[in-house]
């Protein structure tokens, strides 16, 4: 009888395949109230290495971090009426504290732009002031009616960056610059991730903002899902908190503001689009353990050397693990390292010790040859950034084999329901068509321009639409 797979096939149950990952990869699991997730060691390793690559280039573009409450008085929400509205469904209030009933209901931050322009009014006085540039790392709560790990959970980690200017073309600009060198590079050059830039319509984009500005990915079952925002709220939240400021020619002039994030969701991103029957293949830049050293045997000599490699590959700048458990069997700890998706094995026993080598296993490209020992600290950083672009190519391949360019709603609700995304000209589909694929779970993912460019308007001709099933 042939043996069971590890995990289930993607092409058998691709939701029960990714829920098995994240079990058996040892990414998270279920919290005691649903909708909540424990991220565990490894996969808070792959978040942890996202936050610091992404708040270097936060800090990059002269943001700074600070921290804003958790909780946030009720009355705040209704001053932009858009925001309340949009935001009303998802609201965890809380009304008792200290056995008390609370004089104000309280909201846990489900994002943070009215407390942030509360004191954003604070500060702002004059345009020297500003540009006022603040993000900051933090929870929010979002009640969440149908969760799935990482992807939609009723709490999840975010950074949200909220910035305030002294004209709508310097917000706006400074907007598209987060969209673009932040997140579009950090998605690409780090994680591998093919995405589309794009800007959303008006039935999609964020409660209280004029535009907001997405990158699009394509999962590996060809479903959507967004992995970060930048958005230009105008002075939509100004006007509601009178954040102003007294301008060089002595008048108060509301400011023009954005905000912006990314969310612990890019780690279910990570899973769906690189994943595959075995478990992860991690980013070679994003690994927190680019190549594990795994001692086949309890052997002295075996284990000397597998400390010695260990060693020569950090010194050539390396995230190693030597993995010298050999009270665990072998074909174990190799399938477990399989699942977590780190890049390369380097396995040493008794004979490969007596030939001089080591047995370098490429989990992403897969295949496995012996390499002389001395030669790896010299090899392996060459093999790890040839997989990095690897990955990025095989996911960029992947969406442009399953986008399909149609003329008609029907044929976009196809193409969609097939597996695939659907490029259709925004003229031929418009807000009714949009309304009538939503009532099919089909969403308009973004609008760009006919040569791939993120468009000055949701109407200005020629843009076309990315259609989808989304996440």
């Amino acid at each position: 009888m042939a043996k069971a797979p590890v995990l289930t096939p993607q092409a058998e149950d691709f939701p029960r395949w990714y829920q098995d990952v994240i079990n058996k990869a040892e990414l998270a699991d279920n919290g005691p109230v649903r909708g909540t997730m424990v991220i565990r060691p490894y996969g808070y390793g792959l978040w942890e290495r996202m936050q610091q690559d992404m708040d270097a280039r936060i800090k990059a573009v002269g943001v700074q971090n600070a921290y804003f409450p958790l909780f946030i008085p009720q009355s705040y929400l209704a001053k932009e009426a858009d925001h309340v509205e949009g935001f009303a469904p998802e609201l965890a209030v809380v009304t008792h504290g200290g056995g008390k009933e609370l004089e104000e209901p309280v909201v846990v931050r489900p994002t943070s732009e009215t407390i942030v322009n509360e004191y954003f009014s604070k500060w702002v006085q004059s345009y020297r002031d500003l540009p006022l540039l603040i993000n900051q790392w933090a929870n929010v709560v979002r009640w969440e009616l149908r969760p799935r790990l990482f992807l939609r959970t009723t709490e999840f980690l975010w950074q949200e960056g909220h910035t305030a200017h002294a004209s709508y073309e310097d917000a706006r600009a400074f907007a598209a610059r987060i969209h673009r060198e932040v997140y579009a590079r950090f998605m690409e050059d780090v994680l591998a991730m093919d995405v589309v830039l794009g800007r959303k319509t008006a039935r999609e984009r964020f409660a209280g903002a004029l535009n907001t500005l997405t990158l699009e990915g394509m999962m590996g079952d060809g479903k959507a899902l967004q992995l970060g925002t930048s958005h230009e709220l105008g002075q939509n939240f100004a006007r509601a908190f009178h954040t102003s400021y007294l301008s060089k020619d002595g008048e108060q002039e509301l400011v023009w503001q954005t905000s912006w994030g990314s969310t612990t969701r890019m780690v279910g991103a990570l899973v769906m689009m690189h994943g595959d029957d075995n478990g992860l293949r991690i980013p070679p830049r994003l690994a927190p353990i680019q190549v594990v050293v795994l001692a086949i045997k309890g052997d002295d000599a075996v284990l000397a050397k597998v400390r010695e490699i260990g060693e020569l590959l950090t010194a050539a700048g390396v995230r190693v693990h030597v993995d010298d458990r050999t009270d665990t069997p072998f074909g174990r700890r190799a399938v477990d390292w399989e699942l977590k998706g780190v890049p390369v094995r380097v396995e040493v026993g008794p004979r490969d010790l007596e030939g001089g080598t080591a047995m370098v296993v490429r989990r992403i490209p897969g295949g496995k040859e012996p390499v002389r020992a001395e030669l790896l600290p010299e090899l392996l950083p060459k093999v790890l950034e040839e997989d990095q672009a690897l990955l990025l190519r095989q996911a960029r391949e992947r969406r442009k084999a399953r986008t399909t360019d149609v003329t008609t709603l029907g044929e976009a609700a196809e193409a969609a329901a097939a597996g695939g995304w659907a490029r259709i000209r925004w003229a031929d589909l418009g807000p009714e068509g949009e309304a009538a694929l939503a009532e099919r779970s089909v969403s308009v993912r973004c609008l760009v321009t006919e040569d791939g460019a993120v468009p000055d308007a949701d109407d200005a001709p020629g843009n076309v639409a990315f259609v989808a099933r989304a996440y």
